[in-house]
């Protein structure tokens, strides 16, 4: 049974680093994962980030281990094996995945959390969680060798998703608007995730929570809006 919790952004206006989403980490994790396997690769300083989520999940009583401290690949495979729960952290997706190309880990993550190992991702770690990155708002800074990601969930996110400002004098597309040149080309749904809202999955459910709500844009559909506490069990078939 896939469990994951895939986060729009770790900062919400007006609060720290994954204030607004402690909660939801902490509860989903639960008892049985005290100490997960950390995914520093989407910032360039792996060491800096990873000490900063160990103090923070710390607070919550959730140890880390950082897969950037793995000396060989082989060491890192073993290290995702015996994780209790893995967590991706957000920064550039581009790189992320690059990261996880080049180390030969997309396999062995997606396995494991197929098979019901607790997946946590924001921003660019929920991105990859997808079928693919090209939704990300990111500026792809590196050239991964493709751009099909973990393939966790059926649909796409856009994370960090904005509504358009009508007294906005910005002459450039919208996100909607880009999210329609995207439907120009590909079929598959894509959820607008504002800043603070979260998805988590239970297997066959899917839910939104967090503190804000969400968009769902579908090929030849007008976008529909997505409350707090909805379920979205329908995007999994």
């Amino acid at each position: 049974m896939s469990r994951l919790l895939l986060i729009s952004s770790s900062r919400v206006h007006g609060s720290g680093w994954l204030d607004t989403c402690a909660g939801e980490i902490d509860a989903f994790l639960g008892t049985g994962a005290r100490r997960a396997l950390f995914v520093p690769y989407a910032i360039a300083d792996h060491a800096q980030l990873a000490k900063n989520a160990r103090e923070r999940f710390a607070a919550f009583g959730v140890e880390l281990d950082s897969l950037h401290e793995c000396r060989t690949g082989m060491a890192a495979r073993a290290a995702i094996e015996k994780a209790a729960a893995i967590v991706v952290s957000g920064g550039n997706t581009f790189r992320l995945l690059a990261a996880l190309h080049g180390t030969s880990l997309i396999e062995p993550i997606a396995r494991r959390v197929t098979a019901g190992l607790p997946y946590v991702g924001w921003s660019a770690g929920s991105i990859v969680a997808c079928p693919t990155i090209r939704t990300t708002n990111d500026m792809p800074i590196v050239e991964p060798p493709t751009l099909r990601a973990l393939g966790l969930v059926p649909f796409q996110i856009n994370a960090h998703y904005i509504d358009a400002d009508p007294d906005s004098k910005h002459m450039g597309e919208t996100r909607e608007q880009r999210l329609a040149e995207f439907h120009e080309e590909n079929e598959v749904p894509v959820v607008g995730l504002r800043e603070g809202a979260i998805l988590r999955r239970e297997g066959s459910s899917l839910r939104l929570a967090g503190v804000s709500g969400a968009r769902i844009f579908r090929r030849g559909h007008e976008a529909t809006e997505v409350a707090l506490g909805a379920s979205l069990d329908g995007l999994l078939s």
